[in-house]
């Protein structure tokens, strides 16, 4: 049930990723977007350490 649940945050992380690095091509130009969306990145790498990280070492 644990795995699952951690599955399910895994997926919502990558979500976020990606999310972010289309904000940041998109952002070409406006400064402050691309320096919150390097910023969002930056939170979204500290969750994969945390999260998705330790998930790849148990498969």
């Amino acid at each position: 049930m644990e795995e699952e649940r951690l599955r399910a945050i895994e997926a919502k992380v990558k979500g976020l990723r990606r999310e972010a690095e289309e904000l940041l091509a998109l952002a070409e130009g406006i400064e402050a977007i691309r320096r919150n969306a390097e910023r969002i990145l930056a939170s979204v790498k500290v969750l994969e350490l945390n999260v998705c990280d330790p998930l790849s070492l148990e498969d």
